[in-house]
């Protein structure tokens, strides 16, 4: 069974993925595997113009599978869910997340990796990994390019989950509507009227330019911290400690080591 949809809108302009495992959403290898061959696919697709994530059900998506972050998996996922990210970049086609109910962890990850984040007020935001004992290595880079440092690290080290209303105040959404079909509508306004006129080719350039240096930072450290996780973070007993216990649904004995 297929866990993710997609659907071409607009005569061909619009790509609509939708995240659909029937449980949450998660972000497992299975459906990294799936966005990134209908990523590929998108390739030579000279037409397209705007790329658009959502989630089936109630909410986009809980996050990655925590069963696949356990150390003898951990290396396998990072490298399929890194490589989501080099291929939007390297792809340039505008990206839009519309975002209702829980974000989380890679779900939120992959939406900030769009260029325009829409959401409707049961948005809740958040990269809770430090409750496993782990961080995220995409939203490490992403996060304080997007919402600035102090924001960012206010994110990522307490773990927090956020509203609707506190992400568009941090600047992380470019819209809140009161309910899913109001942020449909509204989506559906500013493609009509920002993409549609538009050339595909010079969007592309225009994404290009806009994250020059975004896509710089992103080239340059994510393989940092891939590496910091795997070679570093999952050597450390409280890492393991604390997926584990998620996995067995006890709390965590930290050895602060």
């Amino acid at each position: 069974m297929s866990k993710i949809h997609c659907e071409y809108r607009k005569n061909g302009s619009v790509a609509a993925i939708t995240l659909n495992d029937g449980k949450g959403n998660i972000v497992d290898r299975a459906m990294m595997e799936e966005i990134q061959t209908l990523l590929n696919s998108l390739k030579e697709n000279s037409a397209l113009k705007l790329i658009v994530f959502a989630g089936a059900g109630k909410h986009f998506s809980y996050g990655a599978s925590v069963e696949e972050h356990k150390k003898e998996n951990a290396a396998a996922m990072l490298k399929s869910f890194h490589a989501l990210f080099y291929t939007i970049r390297d792809l340039s086609i505008p990206c839009m997340a519309k975002i209702t109910g829980q974000c989380l962890g890679g779900g939120l990850e992959l939406a900030l990796m769009c260029d325009i984040l829409f959401a409707d007020r049961t948005a809740r935001l958040g990269q809770p990994e430090i409750a496993l004992g782990v961080f995220p290595p995409p939203a490490s880079i992403i996060l304080p390019e997007k919402i600035g440092l102090a924001r960012a690290e206010d994110l990522l080290i307490t773990g927090k989950i956020i509203s609707a209303d506190e992400g568009y105040m941090y600047g992380l959404l470019n819209s809140v509507s009161e309910s899913r079909e109001a942020m449909d509508a509204m989506a559906e306004e500013w493609i009509n009227a920002y993409i549609l006129p538009r050339s595909a080719s010079s969007l592309r350039f225009a994404v290009r330019a806009a994250r020059i240096k975004f896509n710089h930072v992103l080239s340059n450290f994510l393989p940092q911290l891939e590496s910091l996780y795997l070679d570093k973070l999952m050597e450390t007993k409280d890492a393991n400690e604390g997926i584990n216990s998620f996995i067995e649904k006890r709390k965590p004995n930290w050895y602060n080591n």
